[in-house]
Formats: C-alpha cells, sequence, structure tokens
C-alpha cells in the first residue's frame, strides 16, 4: 500500500521506527518529514501528509507527534479525511471499521513501540464495514456549516 508518514520533532524517533515497521511490512512509504529532533511545527507536517491522503497520491496516512491531538486536528481540516487519534489496538481497528479513517495519529510519547505496531496490524488488517457505518461517514462529509447556515 502507498503511505503518507510524517511527525513532529516528539514523533522523530518513533516516526524512524514506525518507517521501518512499514517498509518491512511491504507498504511502499513517501516520509514528509520531520527528519531531526529539532523543534519544528507539527501543522506543517500533518498538512503535508493530509494532502497527500486527499489527493489520492497515497491511499492512508500515518502521523505522529507528541499527544497525537495537534496533527489530527490539522489533519481534520483538510476535506475528505477523516483521521483518527489512535491509543489502542481496539481504537485502530474500530476507526477503520466504523468511521472508515484514512489517517492515523499516534502519541509518540505516551505509547510504547510494541504497543504502535499492535496499532497499525489492526489498522491496516481491518477494512471499512460499511452497512450502517455508511450514512454516518456521509454525514461526516457534510460540512456543518452548510447544515447550520453559517457558512
Amino acid at each position: 500500500m502507498k503511505l503518507a508518514l510524517g511527525s513532529d520533532h516528539a514523533g522523530f524517533d518513533k516516526k524512524t521506527k514506525v518507517l521501518a515497521w512499514l517498509q518491512e511490512h511491504g507498504h511502499f512509504v513517501t516520509d514528509f518529514g520531520a527528519y531531526s529532533l529539532e523543534s519544528v511545527d507539527y501543522p506543517d507536517y500533518a498538512k503535508k501528509v493530509a494532502l497527500d491522503v486527499a489527493s489520492g497520491n497515497a491511499e492512508q496516512g500515518v502521523l505522529l507527534c507528541g499527544s497525537g491531538v495537534g496533527v489530527s486536528i490539522v489533519a481534520n481540516k483538510i476535506k475528505g479525511i477523516r483521521a483518527a487519534l489512535v491509543f489502542n489496538e481496539d481504537v485502530a481497528r474500530l476507526a477503520r471499521q466504523h468511521n472508515n479513517a484514512n489517517v492515523i495519529c499516534l502519541p509518540a510519547r505516551f505509547m510504547t513501540d510494541d504497543t504502535v505496531f499492535r496499532c497499525l496490524e489492526n489498522w491496516f488488517s481491518s477494512s471499512f464495514e460499511g452497512g450502517r457505518h455508511e450514512q454516518r461517514v456521509l454525514k461526516i462529509e457534510t460540512p456543518l456549516e452548510t447544515e447550520t447556515g453559517l457558512l
């Protein structure tokens, strides 16, 4: 699978391990940075990954930052992105099955390497179930501003 990967400085060390894991599991990965522990702004990297997925260039994205929250907020601002903050294996599986999430966001400072890898295993081995979840995902794609008249 073709993937987009990114992190800030807080996620850099774990991202290097994730990159190796993804490649070992046969994925083609574009690494959008960061490329060192030097302090950087997470929105820059989250945006690059989300745009790569939204454009269809990458099938899915993987983002890391200290808490995972910042990159998930940024990614979800891009139309067509359903980024999920994942912190355990069950959430990883359900985000794919029920939400058709296409970007996994991981809190690098709060997960062991082993937990990250188990989350990735569940993420990539799960697929969208459709059915009753389809109408819910369609509601995500409708801008709330349109529904409320705030646009």
